[in-house]
């Protein structure tokens, strides 16, 4: 479905784009952050149907999950033989669990007896023992005890380990499909599973990880995070420092898009500063976090070599630098060679369908969408990936910190940090108006930017075609 091509300057914002910013990286990026690819797309409006109906939602049930693979857990989460997680989705519950070869199973959450579920709660598991009768179960799915087996005869040469979903193990994260034919995971994300080898992630651990429930369809939510462009309305904060309007789109096969936003530059809303005030304006949103960076490269009589205000990438080459001595005194790992885009930018990955791993060297953020029993709401999940510490052990998973559904992200800003719980909350305040909006439209057809919005535009794309049946392609 893609043609590769360079969109010309005339589909751009005015001004440096992102691909000009990495030719003026102090160092090599890698090249895949070069590649710009772009799926041929009409500029059709698109439906607001697939938001708000639930004969959609049932098409999603039977035709989209199923067939996809999907982030069911961390492996931090669960590193210890016996260790489970109840992961559902969209109706659906699993329980995976650490088996004593170190893999993982998922089974079916659901006792073969009366169909209780087995587990309720993730937890260290010696046997998974049903609490409505007492069917018990071994940790590797196999028949342990029938109670009153007297009265099961009938089952005494019949297969009765529990029913297992497919697991996949990538990166540090569980992948489960329900479709045993569906091609390995790598085959079937493409080229973009690459993007993640340079950075460990493996090795990674949950330091923090959030839910909160949101009045808003899973797809809406997810795309309020497939572009840069609203923060000129939504997070004017950002302005000084983030290049929203220069992020740029790329499409690479089915299943994989991103957006890739730069750090450390003006947005190109904004006109008439230096990169002085780039540095200002992230040390007064960092909380002043930021202020011996600013000492040390822009207003003592020593800055960073090279430093020149007047250069609009000035404060990246700063920053970076910054960031690379920061993060070797903090975890133990040299990043000399790690790029100003590696250091400082938001690399917003998505993994079809609801799934967004970033990548770089900074501690990194997850996002996970998941359905209501509704259109009308999902749960949002965000995760922070750090990389542990050279010659350390990896920890294990934070615990996960419900938000209550009356309260805002603030209300866990010791967990997540003011602010980002901020931003989180002024992304929430568009949500439960785009879900009542879209019900009010009245020709319910949206009409999409044709750069900007693109991602958008490529993921329903994708869905439709698993709704329509032309996918999934198996192995």
């Amino acid at each position: 479905m893609n043609e590769i091509k360079k969109f010309s300057a005339e589909d751009r914002c005015p001004g440096m784009s992102y691909t000009e910013m990495l030719e003026g990286d102090t160092r090599t990026p890698p090249d895949y952050l070069f590649e710009e690819t772009v799926a041929e797309m009409p500029n059709d409006p698109l439906p607001v149907e697939p938001y708000i109906s639930e004969e959609f939602a049932a098409l999603e049930r039977e035709k989209l999950w199923p067939n996809v693979w999907m982030f069911a857990a961390r492996e931090d989460e669960m590193p210890d033989p016996g260790d489970t997680v109840v992961y559902e989705i969209a109706g659906k519950s699993f329980l995976l669990i650490r088996q004593k070869d170190g893999g993982i199973k998922a089974f079916y959450n659901a006792c073969l007896h009366r169909g209780r579920k087995l587990r309720t709660e993730g937890g260290n598991s010696i046997q998974l023992r049903c609490p409505f009768h007492g069917f018990t179960w071994r940790n590797d799915g196999t028949l342990k005890e029938i109670p009153s087996e007297w009265d099961f005869k009938h089952l005494k040469d019949k297969n009765m380990c529990l029913p297992e979903a497919r697991v996949e193990l990538w990166q540090g994260f569980v992948m489960v499909t329900e479709n045993h034919d569906l091609a390995d995971f790598k085959t079937w994300l493409g080229p973009a599973a690459e993007h993640y080898e340079r950075y460990d992630f493996e090795n990674r651990y949950t330091g923090m990880w959030v839910q909160k429930k949101i009045p808003a369809n899973w797809k809406a939510t997810a795309e309020a995070f497939m572009e840069a462009w609203h923060s000129i309305t939504t997070h004017p904060q950002l302005l000084p420092f983030l290049g929203d309007a220069n992020t740029r789109y790329d499409h690479i096969g089915d299943h994989f898009n991103r957006a890739i936003t730069p750090s450390g530059v003006l947005s190109p809303h904004m006109k008439g500063k230096d990169s002085d005030y780039v540095l200002e304006k992230m040390n007064e949103f960092s909380g002043g976090a930021d202020a011996d960076t600013n000492r040390r490269f822009a207003a003592s009589d020593e800055p960073v070599e090279g430093y020149d205000a007047a250069d609009p990438l000035g404060a990246r080459k700063v920053l970076a630098e910054a960031g690379r001595q920061g993060f070797a005194e903090q975890y133990g790992y040299d990043y000399s060679d790690a790029s100003d885009s590696e250091i400082l930018d938001n690399f917003t990955y998505n993994i079809f369908p609801n799934f967004a791993p970033w990548i770089g060297f900074l501690p990194t953020l997850v996002y996970r969408w998941l359905p209501g029993d509704t259109p009308d709401w999902c749960i949002m999940e965000i995760r922070l990936l750090f990389p542990t510490p050279k010659g350390e052990e990896r920890p294990r998973a934070v615990e996960m910190t419900y938000i209550p559904d009356d309260e805002p992200f603030s209300w866990a800003a010791d967990v997540m940090g003011p602010q980002l719980a901020n931003v989180f909350d002024q992304d929430m305040s568009n949500l439960p108006h785009v879900q009542t909006g879209m019900k009010t439209m009245k020709e319910g057809m949206m009409e999409l930017g044709h750069y900007q919005d693109s991602r958008v535009r490529h993921f329903q794309t994708t869905l439709k075609k698993y709704i329509d049946g032309e996918l999934p392609k198996t192995a």
